[in-house]
């Protein structure tokens, strides 16, 4: 393999790399945001976490940004 084919599959993955984490990020705060506009909105933590299956000191630590 040439060494500009290296270089280019590096920042490739580089790039692919950094989306992901990018992606993630976003999700985790529409999660945290999501949780957190239901619980102002009179849903208790307990509600929330039996819709999503997470215990309710984690949807706890979400909304907190944990």
């Amino acid at each position: 393999m040439a060494a500009g084919d290296k270089k280019s599959l590096r920042a490739s993955v580089r790039l692919a790399q950094e989306r992901y984490e990018s992606e993630v990020e976003a999700t985790r705060e529409a999660r945290r945001r999501a949780f957190a506009e239901a619980q102002q909105q009179g849903l208790s933590l307990r509600e929330i976490s039996e819709e999503v299956d997470l215990h309710l000191s984690r949807i706890g630590q979400i909304i907190e940004g944990k």
